[in-house]
């Protein structure tokens, strides 16, 4: 491994059925240009198509990384010093983290694609937000970056 390597990164991606769905809206609006005739429908087939497939990325491109000590998430960017311990989440705790026991204020990195989480408390004093709830499909690694990462 490379020293300037990131100790963690991760895109969460949408899953494969996702993009059949997006397949499937394309013919869907093939199918409502139909009585247009062919030249429509094969548009409608590709803009639909298209349209969908679009969504679906951008959705499904969030990324997470441990990088120059700070923990970027989506478009969040916060420095280690800032955080505590992380505390890994499995499928019944990240439920409940994001749905009776979530905090408004919190920062909240989640997909519900993804059944693990990680949350960290923000130690800062002066930012309002109580901890950070990041879905990944590596919540073990996550949670080694975050902590072995010199924060000073």
């Amino acid at each position: 491994m490379q020293p300037s390597a990131p100790p963690f990164d991760e895109r969460l991606t949408a899953p494969r059925s996702w993009w059949f769905i997006a397949f499937g809206v394309g013919v869907a609006c093939a199918l409502m240009l139909l009585p247009l005739g062919t030249l429509p429908l094969l548009a409608g087939l590709a803009g639909g198509t298209v349209a969908a497939a679009l969504l679906v990325s951008s959705y499904g491109s969030a990324r997470i990384r441990v990088v120059a000590g700070a923990l970027v998430a989506g478009d969040a960017r916060i420095p280690l010093s800032a955080l505590g311990e992380p505390e890994v989440l499995d499928t019944e705790e990240a439920r409940a983290w994001r749905t009776h026991k979530a905090d408004a204020r919190a920062f909240m990195l989640l997909r519900g694609y993804v059944e693990t989480a990680v949350r960290v408390e923000v130690t800062d004093p002066d930012d309002p937000t109580p901890y950070v709830y990041l879905s990944t499909r590596n919540p073990q690694g996550l949670a080694a970056a975050l902590s072995a990462v010199p924060t000073a």
